[in-house]
């Protein structure tokens, strides 16, 4: 299947986010001098913004991709908890698991920013075991938790929150429930994620998991990994060398990604359980939800920050990678759709007798304006082969569509600002899409 007719089957299923919940902050401005009292620069800062991050930046991700998300997690009994709780609720996403520990503060991690580059980052926090009463409070509540979940995933920043009995109860319950748990670990002991259905550490945490150092084949450390964490499967991440994928049956695949532009990696690896967590919840194989992350890291580490990937960029990149030119079929509809959404654009259609002509060109010319995308639909179902090959190398036309049940689909799911038909050195435009199906010409 082509990754980008995944859109398709894509709904909001529901997801309980568990981990440790941090308020990124970042501090944003410009330095042009040295202080006088150290040899650091000076920052004058223009702004100062907040989001959720750790396990709250899975959050945000996974409501970007169209998911419904409940948060189970703790926060400081402090104005920055306050906040984030009051971020995360602007999301959507639901907050009656995010409990309130005494004498706990919650974690801050402020970025400083200046020119475009992060060169400092602050933090405030201290490892605080989660509190008996809390813990058992969270437990008796697991139940209803779990209530119509789809899965679990498990985001651990090592603040404390996730106690090995905690996990284990929570791994249980959702088991029993036959419920999938998606695990991105911390620390060299994955023993307290055991019986998770996957894991996904990055390299450097794996080869930790595994007692084993980085020289070793890295087939070696997957299966260590495996046999002492007792999941089902395992995904590592290897930055730059893309994902390794193992599973307890003898499954192994690797799978290489594509990175344009690298400006900071923060956040990846919540992107990549996002993703991962969106995958196994519509339960789409295995090899396609580690092509789909390596497609969704490579869009994060673009981005300055911890970045957040919509579906919309990602439909975007997979059109990209996937149509080797500018003609879409069935098959990549729904990603067209997610990429159109919210945009403007102009639909232009050519007569069957439209020949490549400098009226064509200088029609198209002038359709083509900054703020809308320009897409082609020939009216004939089988149009000169060198007609297309022509419009395909314009910058000016973005989308080719030439099978007819494919154009009455998208334009169900999609609103052109406008509608134009161009024939016999004439262009008109029209009331309505309909009338490119009708012939009906107004105007």
């Amino acid at each position: 299947m082509k990754l980008s007719k995944i859109f398709s089957q894509i709904s909001s299923k529901k997801v309980l986010v568990v981990g440790d919940f941090l308020l990124d902050t970042y501090t944003i401005g410009g330095t042009s001098r040295i202080s006088p009292e150290a040899p650091v620069p000076v920052l004058r800062v223009d702004e100062v913004s907040h989001r959720p991050g750790g396990a709250g930046n899975v959050a945000l991700n996974l409501i970007s991709l169209g998911l419904k998300v409940v948060a189970l997690g703790r926060i400081g009994d402090d104005d920055s908890g306050v906040l984030l709780k009051n971020e995360l609720e602007k999301e959507g996403i639901e907050t009656t698991g995010l409990f309130s520990q005494k004498l706990y503060c919650t974690p801050i991690k402020n970025r400083v920013i200046a020119s475009n580059q992060q060169i400092v980052r602050i933090d405030y926090e201290k490892i605080t075991p989660i509190s008996d009463d809390l813990e058992e409070r969270i437990l008796q509540q697991l139940t209803t938790l779990l209530q119509d979940v789809d899965v679990v995933a498990i985001s651990d920043y090592g603040k404390g929150f996730l106690s090995d009995e905690f996990l284990q109860a929570l791994i249980s319950s959702a088991r029993q429930r036959e419920i999938p748990v998606i695990v991105d670990p911390k620390g060299a002991d994955f023993s307290k994620y055991a019986h998770a259905s996957l894991i996904k550490p990055n390299f450097v945490e794996a080869v930790q998991a595994s007692n084993l150092d980085e020289e070793t084949d890295v087939d070696l450390i997957g299966q260590a990994v495996l046999q002492r964490s007792m999941c089902e499967e395992l995904v590592i991440t290897r930055s730059d060398q893309g994902i390794s994928y193992f599973s307890k049956s003898g499954i192994r695949e690797d799978f290489p990604v594509k990175i344009r532009q690298v400006k900071d990696v923060t956040g990846a690896g919540d992107t990549v359980l996002a993703v991962m967590t969106c995958s196994v919840a519509h339960k789409f194989p295995m090899q396609m939800a580690c092509r789909l992350s390596n497609i969704a890291a490579g869009l994060a580490v673009e981005v300055l920050g911890c970045a957040r990937i919509t579906l919309q960029q990602l439909a975007q990149r997979l059109l990209e990678e996937d149509v080797e030119n500018k003609v879409f079929d069935d098959d990549h509809l729904y990603a067209l759709q997610e990429v159109l959404r919210n945009r403007g654009l102009t639909l232009l259609g050519l007569e069957e007798d439209t020949q490549l002509t400098p009226e064509l060109l200088k029609t198209i010319r002038s359709l083509s304006v900054t703020d809308r995308d320009l897409m082609v639909y020939f009216r004939d179902g089988s149009p000169c082969e060198e007609l297309v090959h022509i419009l395909t190398s314009l910058r000016d036309v973005d989308y080719i569509i030439h099978n007819h049940a494919s154009f009455r689909k998208l334009c169900q799911m999609i609103k052109p600002s406008d509608v134009y038909v161009f024939g016999r050195k004439e262009l008109k435009k029209l009331d309505q899409v309909s009338a490119l199906f009708t012939g009906e010409q107004n105007g």
